[in-house]
């Protein structure tokens, strides 16, 4: 994730804001205490910095001081990750139950738990789907959310237009249902996948987890109402 950096940013420490207010005009004594209360707050800054450990925690109070952002999203932005706190169709309470929710298996060896069982109909090989994943690592972090486009993704399902593991795990779910699939290597992405700035790269032949949420099924869900 690029993110653009604050010119305060690349001052040295100690330095002051000074050449901003350098202009010449008649009312010298309002820039005089502008320049006075810049080089203060300045000086406020590096002493707390110099009661901190570490580079990152400084940089963290100087971006902190100007952006009034929480502490894991500065220490996300600082990393070069995205926020903690990304849209999840299976939330933190939701990670409890699913505990307690068996494992299925099936035999290509995709593994599956139902997070919600749907009530709508299944989709038949080659139907349009709508449908919105989060898709991670194991580790749980995510490198691809259809979330994150606001919209559900579009696809015909058991078509070979997304990776096997995803067709497979949906063509036996119900409109309206919510899943989370542990697809192993073969059935995910045997080249890898290089993703995002900022978000996992997918090394080849290696699991991944998807919770996907089967929203509808275009034409299908009309007829069955």
């Amino acid at each position: 994730m690029a993110a653009s950096s604050s010119p305060s940013l690349l001052l040295p420490l100690g330095s002051t804001s000074r050449n901003i207010l350098t202009f010449k005009n008649p009312n010298t004594s309002r820039c005089s205490i502008a320049t006075r209360a810049i080089a203060s707050e300045t000086r406020e800054k590096c002493c707390k910095i110099n009661n901190h450990s570490s580079r990152r925690e400084a940089m963290l109070l100087l971006l902190g001081v100007s952006s009034g952002l929480s502490m894991n999203s500065l220490a996300a932005y600082a990393a070069g990750l995205p926020p903690e706190d990304q849209p999840r169709i299976c939330e933190a309470e939701c990670e409890k139950e699913l505990e307690n929710v068996p494992m299925v298996t099936t035999e290509s060896g995709l593994q599956y738990k139902d997070i919600k069982v749907g009530t709508g109909p299944s989709p038949p090989v080659g139907y349009q789907v709508a449908a919105n994943y989060v898709a991670m690592v194991p580790s749980g972090q995510i490198f691809d959310s259809s979330l994150d486009k606001g919209l559900p993704y579009l696809f015909r399902v058991g078509s070979g237009q997304v990776i096997k593991g995803l067709d497979e795990g949906l063509l036996s779910m119900k409109a309206g249902g919510k899943r989370r699939l542990y697809i192993p290597g073969p059935l995910a992405f045997p080249k890898g996948l290089v993703s995002a700035p900022g978000r996992p790269r997918v090394a080849p032949n290696s699991p991944v987890v998807f919770d996907v949420s089967l929203e509808y099924i275009p034409g299908l869900d009309s007829d069955e109402e």
